[in-house]
């Protein structure tokens, strides 16, 4: 079932005390303000997820999202944490394949396939991001570039599976620079990725799928990017680190 989602990836930001802070903050604005059927999910870092997952218990709005998941079940991983730790905590949703995750740790398309099976497999369901580079933008090879990457980690998924998976079309050079993709870039890159679900899946699993939108993606643009036939919410960063700026993006929706 298509939902309406807007997702806060903290990042490497914010300690135990801050995050806990800004949960509750978020919480009270999202309980007072937001009144429209929205699915508000919040990723800190691994160290706080079991105490802001505490304070999410029991709440219908708001729920736990991880940033990114160890492809292995259990064992010599050191550093690694597993889909079933994650489940433990009380992890709903897990974002996978998250462009800086690909640049700085060289994740590649099996890697987050073995990924996203290991999060379906314990019960949440991943965020799969996409997305391209400046240089394949202004060469025309944007469409081309996002269609690999989907079909690289999504196609030997069966369709049961893909019923548990969200899009994230990042594209790279709006992650953090201040610039973000026109409201008419945005449409004509999720459409082209519900195209290619359709092509993969089925029309029903394109129709069905909840693609989000994320690259600088704050209060003073969402409305109008979450206007778009096939945005179905956003992927946010630096705006989620504010419990004002967040909430006015949720409301935007």
């Amino acid at each position: 079932m298509r939902k309406r989602i807007v997702a806060g990836n903290w990042k490497m930001n914010k300690t135990a005390e801050e995050a806990l802070t800004l949960v509750s903050e978020i919480d009270n604005m999202v309980k007072d303000e937001v009144n429209s059927d929205v699915t508000v999910l919040v990723a800190p870092p691994f160290p706080f997820l079991q105490s802001v997952g505490k304070l999410l218990q029991g709440n219908d709005k708001m729920h736990l999202a991880a940033q990114n998941v160890s492809e292995h079940d259990s064992g010599a991983y050191t550093g690694e944490v597993s889909a079933a730790m994650l489940k433990s905590v009380g992890v709903e949703y897990v974002i996978i394949g998250h462009s800086e995750r690909r640049l700085y740790h060289h994740e590649d398309a099996q890697t987050l396939y073995k990924k996203m099976k290991a999060t379906i497999a314990n019960g949440m369901k991943p965020i799969f991001c996409c997305g391209e580079s400046l240089e394949e933008r202004d060469a025309d090879r944007h469409f081309d570039f996002v269609g690999k990457q989907l079909h690289d980690s999504l196609s030997y998924l069966s369709n049961e599976e893909f019923d548990q998976v969200v899009i994230a079309y990042e594209p790279i050079w709006a992650i953090g620079t201040g610039r973000t993709a026109s409201s008419q870039q945005a449409q004509e890159m999720h459409e082209y990725i519900r195209e290619q679900i359709s092509r993969m899946f089925d029309a029903e699993a394109a129709y069905n799928t909840s693609i989000l939108y994320g690259g600088s993606c704050n209060p003073g643009n969402a409305k109008e990017l979450f206007s778009q036939a096939d945005v179905d919410g956003g992927l946010i960063g630096g705006a989620s680190l504010k419990s004002r700026d967040f909430t006015d993006v949720i409301k935007s929706i």
